[in-house]
């Protein structure tokens, strides 16, 4: 595989802040949706609602109707909020994910694993650690055997100095 060019460094870091930021919030979105889905399909029937005749947070079961599971609850359907929010976010990870890996050059089936990662719970928050630790890794690797090579390398602040 060809390695990254050392003039894409910079886009690397702000790739790889905006891929740790979308994981946090994929991984945590995720896990509320867990958590709604347990709330929902288990005996439990509950989901969540913001408002109506419950008051400002409340749980209202969930019937089995003729169409599948009814909701009772007036308000704002929070569960289903969870859900719209998670898929959106997703595709931020995804995008995200991609970035990384289309900067460093990574094999497609780096790309597969980190997407996985916003549909298996607690996995994003495994993988924005190793991929962080490895991508820093790799950038500081990387400059300093530039450096004492004697070749400095070309970045935003060096550019056009001689």
């Amino acid at each position: 595989m060809p390695e990254p060019k050392v003039a894409s460094f910079p886009a690397i870091r702000g790739a790889l802040k905006f891929y740790q930021i979308a994981s946090i919030i994929t991984g945590v979105m995720l896990l509320l949706l867990v958590a709604e889905m347990v709330l929902k399909y288990t005996p439990i029937r509950l989901e969540l609602f913001l408002g109506g005749s419950g008051g400002f947070l409340w749980f209202a079961p969930v019937v089995e109707g003729a169409e599948g599971l009814v909701s009772t609850g007036d308000g704002a359907n929070l569960s289903l909020g969870i859900l719209v929010a998670h898929g959106w976010f997703y595709v931020v990870y995804l995008f995200a994910c991609f970035r990384v890996w289309s900067l460093m050059r990574w094999p497609f089936l780096r790309f597969i694993l980190l997407a996985l990662g916003g549909v298996i719970p607690l996995l994003s928050f495994f993988m924005e650690a190793i991929v962080a630790r490895e991508v820093k890794t790799y950038l500081a690797g990387r400059e300093s055997a530039e450096a004492s090579s004697g070749q400095v390398p070309q970045t935003s602040t060096t550019k056009g100095v001689r």
